[in-house]
């Protein structure tokens, strides 16, 4: 039985990613006790960053940079929340068919992050 998930991401910079995920985002950023990795949680969510400078870049990576699909109550109050902290929104928030309210968001390390509510 799988109990949880958590994302395992590689970052060209810790530090830069780190403040996007805590600042834009509104995650908590934890040191785990070694220095090339932290983990950023937001209530249900948990992502260890590993430092990774000579990997390739996710912004190169085209439609394998979205990672993550994080479930909200609210997609408009998360969407407002993250635009006027400076994110980078790459779908607008809409209403889809298969029934989530969902929009998209490029991180500072070019990552792609979907946001969806459930409707009801």
């Amino acid at each position: 039985m799988i109990q949880r998930a958590m994302f395992v991401l590689a970052v060209p910079s810790l530090e830069k990613s780190a403040r996007f995920y805590r600042d834009v985002l509104g995650f908590e950023i934890r040191e785990i006790g070694d220095p090339g990795w932290r983990v950023y949680r937001r209530d249900g969510v948990q992502i260890m960053a590993g430092e990774c400078p000579h990997a390739i870049a996710p912004g190169e990576l085209g439609d394998h940079s979205y990672y993550a699909y994080f479930v909200v109550g609210d997609a408009q109050a998360y969407h407002d929340e993250v635009v006027s902290r400076g994110a980078e929104i790459l779908k607008a928030v809409r209403d889809e068919p298969w029934g989530m309210r969902e929009f998209a968001i490029r991180t500072t390390d070019g990552h792609r992050i979907m946001v969806g509510q459930e409707l009801q």
